[in-house]
């Protein structure tokens, strides 16, 4: 059995396996726990093909595409057609497309990953790992000050000092921090 059901947060539409089975259940989306029981179902059948039909047909008309979706093929015939065609659409191929010049579009991604972009100082969590890599075992005021004169707010910094410790990649020993 599948059924197509919808997270009540953030709206999203998946398909969800024997939800009779499962106690809870997962927004693939936005990540939040829903109890299956407590979850509309919009579609059930035994055949996933024809959830996957049902969800597609639902997302078409919530995006006031119904007509043009009735008019389109099922879908896995259009995973047949596409895969015929040779797949997806190239990153060159989707920038032109919207107007954007796939060279120029490379060249700037190659400035962002030398650092050398007009004002790119690196992110805020780049910033606080260079202030430990720098400094001889920083203290969290040291790590603040070094980020700050770099444009990373001082709570901020502490902020993402302190999240970088509970995931394990700093320690702190005696008030003063080190990356693992």
């Amino acid at each position: 059995m599948y059924a197509v059901v919808g997270c009540t947060d953030c709206e999203h539409l998946w398909i969800l396996q024997d939800p009779r089975a499962a106690e809870t259940a997962t927004c693939p989306r936005c990540g939040r726990t829903h109890r299956t029981k407590k979850l509309r179902r919009f579609v059930e059948d035994e055949n996933r093909e024809a959830a996957r039909q049902g969800r597609a047909a639902l997302l078409a008309k919530r995006g006031g595409n119904s007509e043009a979706f009735a008019e389109t093929a099922h879908v896995a015939e259009m995973e047949r057609e596409i895969g015929e065609r040779g797949g997806t659409v190239d990153d060159t191929e989707y920038l032109e497309g919207s107007g954007l010049d796939a060279d120029e579009v490379a060249a700037a991604g190659e400035r962002a990953e030398r650092g050398t972009s007009a004002g790119s100082a690196g992110s805020r969590i780049d910033v606080v790992r260079e202030a430990l890599r720098e400094r001889d075992a920083p203290t969290a005021d040291d790590v603040a000050s070094y980020a700050e004169e770099r444009g990373v707010p001082a709570e901020k910094a502490r902020e993402i000092l302190t999240k970088l410790s509970r995931r394990g990649e700093v320690t702190e020993s005696g008030g003063a921090y080190r990356l693992l």
